[in-house]
């Protein structure tokens, strides 16, 4: 993970071409799952968390550029270190590490709590059981999600929408699509699982900036 000091700007145009590669990566299923819990798949968003609303207004003054170190989400119980996950040059995005309470947020994009969108990615499963985002699919809206930053700042977000994406119709624009205020979007593995082509679709959380600490 690169220090503070060696941190990149604001993403750019091609930053954003990268995002655009990452959704579809994500679409194909490649990122973060095993199927190791059996076909019925993670739990999935109800009905009212699907439904992608205008999210609500920001309470807090963006923040400055700065490495994530953990995210906490206490309505599903997840308290994880956040680790660096890259993008080839070929857009490829890094697989995070498999342990249990590990995520990966998208060097590429902006940090959380920065204006623009923030990309947490993690595991659904692995060989062992549920991974760090297996229950990411029972938020609602309103759901808090607090990220602790390297300069010692906290980022809260709100949870405005949560979808579930067929990889064949992942919408890359509309969940990476740049912001003019600071927002994030959780993502993982969703829908069916098939041992032959994998999980189904992609979980996405939609949460925007609503305090800081």
């Amino acid at each position: 993970m690169k220090s503070p000091a060696a941190e990149p700007g604001t993403p750019g145009a091609k930053r954003s071409h990268l995002g655009l590669v990452l959704g579809a990566l994500l679409a194909g299923g490649l990122l973060i799952g095993n199927g190791a819990i059996g076909t019925s798949g993670p739990p999935s968003p109800d009905d009212a968390s699907a439904v992608a609303a205008p999210g609500p207004g920001g309470g807090g003054s963006p923040l400055n550029r700065a490495v994530p170190t953990v995210i906490r989400i206490p309505a599903i119980a997840v308290n994880a270190r956040i680790v660096g996950v890259g993008v080839s040059p070929q857009g490829e995005l890094d697989v995070p590490p498999a342990e249990r309470n590990t995520a990966g947020w998208n060097t590429e994009a902006v940090t959380p709590g920065q204006t623009g969108t923030a990309v947490v990615v993690g595991h659904v499963d692995s060989k062992d059981g549920p991974a760090v985002f297996y229950e990411l699919g029972r938020l609602g809206k309103g759901a808090k999600i607090e990220i602790a930053r390297r300069d010692g700042r906290t980022a809260v977000f709100t949870t405005y929408a949560v979808r579930t994406y067929d990889r064949d119709d992942f919408p890359a624009t509309r969940v990476y699509g740049n912001s003019d205020q600071p927002e994030l979007r959780v993502i993982t593995c969703g829908g069916r699982f098939d041992p032959g082509s994998g999980y189904s679709g992609n979980i996405v959380v939609y949460a925007r900036l609503t305090a800081t600490r």
